[in-house]
């Protein structure tokens, strides 16, 4: 409510008590047609003012039926019935709110807020809502708080609207308006508002109406709250407003000779036309209006004095149908309206309530709820115990007989009492101590007080009390101290080096590869481990090789070489999850979720695994099946022994036929055969009395319906399944033994039966706060251990991300309903693996280093900067290749400053490709490029690091691109070529290059430079400062070029060969880098500029000095 056009002294309100003032009319009413009331003036006591007996309340009219007092002297600024139980809610100046039933007796009162004033009021179904400056409370109707949430001080709110049962809008005097979610105590989305303060909010069947204290009332969109229409409704400020079917009623303040007048016309706007229509003039000073819609759209107008005039805003108004509210002299401060309409209520400056009613039975709500009162004391009825006497019977208490146990009822194992345990020795006391006989004597080494000794009491929470360093995790992990550890969700803690020094090894200590988690979308992890470890799918996307530049056969199937290469280190899928985010399917069915929703847990992670599995196997399955004509990459010999043409490996695998009948009224029957790739269990709701919806393996009694939490903590799930389809196609599912074999009775040989084992499991570890994680046990087979360990036995694992661990068969299939949900089951064929063709032949052949054309239209001859390989010059296994990549940013790091000022990185920074060059490392066009890519990305770059990387805007774009552009997947295809062949990379930082580019390559194919010219626990040097110092080079001066940086990495090689005599002598080549150190420390690792300094080569040629004159020869030359 907006009181800008009161009179300025009506601001300072009387004091607490006060002399009986007249009532203060307008002069143009006839005080004969005032009803008479009367009141008690004296007001002695804060009890219920009854209604002299004379006063009868008329049928239709509105007449005074109670008075109350809030809070004596304070100003009531907000009353509000509540819309689901027979209660009155009324807030003052001071902050505190109280509660009356409509016999006006206190139900409840609180503080809100200790100084600013209750702005409005909005009850729920579970607490009630109060609006002040700066702060939004959510109160239960008892007065316990459910949330306090407190905004900036510039924030100044005027007004609340609910829009739905968990979404409201507030607004006031700043420029936006805040949208609130209700369930999560989060503002959702701020709206920007051109014109800041509005003061009443109200929402029809077409708009959310705000009205401005400017005068205006604007009609904003119900979603995208854009404004569609503006009424000028006065020039000074508007007081109050409502909204009824089509129309639009307003009272304000007019200027007039630059002084605030109060209207008497009532401008009433049609929303149908969208223009205002005869305005409506009273007899009163409007500063409140309602609709009162009973059987006609009455309006009630109520001025600061009380008066009160009921009229039709398209008649005209009668002086006959004004009421005057016994205010005493006071203000008028607050208004509102019950939900029957069969009440209204008024709140004064003098801190008195004022209700209204149609006839003495009114009620708040047509069908309200019952309201919850608090029990009777019963302390005054119990005898009065001496608790100094000993013998004193405590029986004397009746206490209610209850047929479960008490609280206090601890059962035996809790009760034994235990000894604490003796805190360990001093180790210094033990060091010290000199044993005479059995004795032993000591120094006392002065580490605690005498005669105390402090106790460190056992933490049964896994040391969860422990304060993290960074302030982020100090809240993380408290809350699940259910949860083991294993099954938490792992993140990756990094610093100044990034993932260097971070230890992988302790989370996983096996051969098999784990997946990082930091990247986006990365909570599919687990399924594409369990998608590794079936040995068919397995070998199928590494056989398959396409076209189609985003293919997420080929993107699982190079993931899933990269595993099989990894000897324990973890591996990214950033590849696969950047074509993954590229397909519209996956975004239009929500499985393409933003940081935010990762973050906060918005999303139910169990589900959505559901749908990326379905997801996955519908796509796989179409890409496997689609019949390709000539490809580039891969031969005709090359092609998949698993399916024939038009038929798809997963098909074969996950599908199974599914016929839908369908029977006409005529009797005619539809039958349609259709394709599932997996099978969906619906569980019955808690409450539900249907009867069951699948049928859960049997071997006794069946299960219940819905098993109790107990027997969920138990073993439910079978590891074994046999089903068997009879000849009337009929299926029996029924439980068996992991060791029984298939022995089929000759009765049986026409129908069909299998055993299928189960392979892996995936589960939803919850997290209130942060939505959780998923974790998957699959079953590794005797394959995967022969190729990693080379021991042949099958073993469970938990699968974590990067943490791999082996557990008990029975973890697979135990879940726990209050931290651990299954959401997906593999059940596999028994000796499955047998009826495949398991060879893997690398489909990647010699032609994807030959030429290919470019991406960008502008790209010339002219332009080219590498020269492809011919057929002669393809490489062989240990030849050298000079490789450097070029990198741009999509996402910048996420960091914290701790208290001590060191920085902590929460979220590195996401890198994408964007130049790969590859050198001839022999023979006689050494150091003449053979690629020179630039990838092509879709991706939103935000830096471009030109400085570094020498990659600029326009590079990477293939409508305005002169560079040679090519696809990631291209570009991807001529490195695990090389890769395969065996050749061996030469350059400097690779470790970082080929963790970007998503490559695994065996450490005996890498030479990196970084690591010959370092001194263990010394710093890293750049190529720059080697190439200077070494090469005598000034590389690196405006920008970075990949070319120049791969070839001095070569010529750093050659000479690494030349000072350490081809690694012969260690010795003469760790002076050397001393030299090199010593050199740096003085000049700060900065190359000089070419008039600072000569060039070091001779110095380095020094240290080499050999009693043979011809070496030292060759090396001066």
């Amino acid at each position: 409510m907006n009181f800008d056009g009161l009179d300025p002294g009506m601001a300072e309100y009387a004091p607490a008590l006060h002399a009986p003032l007249d009532p203060v009319l307008d002069p143009h009413l006839n005080p004969a047609l005032l009803q008479p009331v009367e009141l008690d003036h004296e007001r002695v006591g804060l009890e219920v003012l009854p209604v002299p007996e004379p006063v009868r309340i008329m049928e239709g009219m509105y007449s005074e039926l109670h008075t109350a007092v809030s809070e004596v002297g304070v100003p009531v600024s907000a009353v509000h019935f509540d819309v689901h139980e027979e209660l009155l809610w009324v807030g003052n100046h001071g902050g505190h709110a109280t509660s009356f039933s409509p016999a006006l007796e206190r139900y409840s009162s609180f503080q809100v807020h200790a100084t600013n004033d209750i702005r409005q009021i909005q009850s729920l179904e579970s607490g009630v809502v109060f609006l002040t400056k700066n702060n939004l409370k959510c109160v239960m109707r008892g007065g316990l708080i459910m949330f306090d949430y407190l905004m900036d001080e510039s924030v100044d709110n005027h007004s609340l609207l609910l829009t739905d049962n968990s979404t409201l809008l507030m607004a006031g005097m700043q420029n936006h308006v805040i949208q609130m979610d209700l369930n999560t105590v989060q503002e959702t989305q701020r709206y920007p508002i051109e014109t800041p303060g509005i003061t009443v909010m109200r929402q029809s069947n077409r708009f959310f109406l705000c009205g401005h204290a400017s005068g205006k009332v604007s009609l904003r969109d119900l979603r995208t709250f854009n404004v569609e229409h503006d009424f000028e409704a006065y020039s000074g400020s508007l007081s109050d407003f409502d909204v009824h079917g089509n129309l639009v009623v307003t009272c304000g303040f007019s200027s007039r000779m630059n002084v605030m007048a109060c209207d008497r016309f009532l401008k009433v706007f049609d929303l149908r036309m969208m223009r205002a229509i005869t305005p409506l003039q009273v007899h009163i000073d409007p500063l409140f209006l309602r609709f009162i819609p009973t059987y006609t759209s009455r309006l009630a107008i109520l001025s600061e004095r009380g008066q009160c005039q009921f009229c039709e805003p398209t008649g005209l108004a009668s002086p006959a149908d004004i009421f005057h509210v016994g205010t005493v002299g006071q203000v008028i401060m607050s208004f509102d309206v019950s939900a029957t309409k069969q009440v209204l209520v008024f709140g004064d400056s003098d801190g008195c309530i004022h209700l209204w009613a149609d006839s003495p039975e009114a009620t708040f709500n047509t069908y309200p709820r019952e309201t919850e009162f608090a029990l009777p004391c019963m302390v005054n009825n119990l005898p009065h115990l001496d608790w100094n006497q000993d013998l004193l019977p405590l029986s004397l208490i009746p206490v209610p007989l209850a047929n479960e146990a008490l609280l206090s009822d601890w059962p035996a194992a809790n009760c034994t009492p235990a000894p604490r345990r003796a805190p360990p020795v001093d180790p210094e006391i033990l060091r010290t101590m000199k044993q005479v006989g059995f004795i032993g004597y000591s120094p006392n080494p002065r580490t605690r007080l005498r005669n105390q000794v402090p106790y460190q009491l056992e933490n049964d929470f896994d040391n969860f009390s422990q304060v993290p360093e960074s302030p982020i995790g100090r809240e993380e992990e408290p809350h699940l101290y259910m949860v083991p550890k294993k099954y938490r969700k792992v993140t990756i803690k990094y610093s100044k080096l990034g993932l260097e020094d971070f230890d992988f090894k302790h989370y996983n200590k096996t051969l098999f590869a784990g997946l990082e988690p930091h990247i986006p979308n990365a909570y599919c992890n687990c399924m594409i481990q369990v998608m590794y470890m079936l040995e068919p799918v397995r070998c199928l996307v590494q056989n398959h090789l396409c076209q189609k530049e985003f293919c997420l056969s080929c993107e699982l199937g190079f993931l899933f070489h990269m595993l099989d290469l990894s000897r324990g280190d973890p591996c990214q899928a950033s590849n696969f999850l950047r074509a993954f985010r590229t397909i519209p399917e996956a975004a239009a069915l929500g499985l393409i979720l933003a940081d935010s929703d990762e973050a906060t847990g918005k999303v139910n992670l169990g589900r959505l695994i559901q749908s990326w599995c379905r997801f996955l196997l519908t796509q796989l399955h179409q890409e496997t099946q689609e019949l390709e004509g000539p490809q580039a990459y891969r031969s005709i010999g090359s092609a998949s022994n698993f399916a024939s043409a038009g038929d798809s490996v997963i098909g074969q695998l996950f599908g199974c036929e599914v016929e839908n009948c369908s029977m006409c009224r005529c009797g005619k029957e539809t039958v349609r055969v259709s394709t599932t790739l997996l099978f969906t269990l619906s569980y019955p709701e808690a409450n539900s009395n249907r009867e069951n919806d699948i049928n859960f393996p049997e071997t006794g009694p069946p299960p219940p319906l819905v098993p109790s939490v107990e027997e969920i903590r138990n073993v439910w799930v079978p590891y074994s399944l046999k089903m068997k389809l009879s000849k009337n196609k009929e299926l029996e599912v029924v439980n068996c033994d992991e060791n029984e074999e298939l022995n089929q009775p000759d009765d049986d040989k026409d129908e069909a039966t299998n055993i299928y084992d189960l392979t892996a499991s995936v589960a939803h570890v919850l997290d209130s706060r942060t939505g959780g994680s998923l974790i998957a046990h699959i079953k590794v087979g005797e394959t995967y251990h022969q190729r990693k360990e080379g021991v042949t036995h099958q073993q469970w694992y938990l699968l974590n991300d990067f943490l791999i661990e082996p557990v008990d068969k029975c973890e697979a299939v135990q879940f726990d309903m209050n931290w651990k949900v299954p959401a997906i089951l593999f059940y596999s064929k028994r000796s499955i693996n047998s009826k495949y063709n398991l060879t893997i032949k690398n489909p990647i052949e010699a032609s994807v280093l030959l030429a290919e054309a470019s991406l960008a239209r502008k790209q010339r001859k002219c332009h080219a900067t590498f020269i492809p390989l011919l057929l002669n010059e393809m490489p062989q296994a240990g030849e050298l290749v000079g490789l450097d990549a070029e990198f741009v940013t999509l996402n910048q790091e996420e960091a914290e400053l701790r208290s001590d000022g060191t920085k902590s990185t929460i979220k590195p920074s996401q890198m994408s490709v964007a130049r790969i060059t590859c050198v001839r490392g022999q023979g006689p066009n050494e150091g003449v490029p053979f690629i020179d890519d630039y990838i092509s990305t879709q991706e939103q770059v935000v830096d471009y690091l030109t400085q570094y990387s020498g990659i600029k805007p326009g590079d990477l774009d293939a409508k305005i691109s002169s560079k040679h552009l090519t696809t990631l997947k291209s570009t991807y295809l001529k490195l695990r070529f090389l890769i395969d062949v065996g050749v061996k990379f030469v350059g400097h930082g690779l470790q970082k290059d080929f963790r970007v580019i998503n490559l695994m390559v065996p450490k005996d194919q890498v030479i990196d430079t970084v690591y010959l010219f370092h001194i263990p626990r010394k710093r890293m040097i750049s190529l720059r400062f080697l190439a200077w110092y070494f090469l005598d080079l000034k590389i690196q001066g405006e920008t970075h070029d990949s070319i120049e940086d791969a070839r001095t990495a070569l010529q750093l090689y050659r000479k690494y060969l030349e000072l350490s005599r081809n690694g012969t002598e260690p010795e003469n080549f760790r002076k050397v880098l001393k030299t090199l150190y010593e050199k740096g420390r003085k000049m700060d690792w900065k190359v000089p500029e070419p008039e600072s300094q000569n060039s070091p080569k001779s110095k380095v040629n020094v240290i080499l000095l050999d009693p043979d004159p011809s070496d030292d020869l060759a090396s001066l030359q």
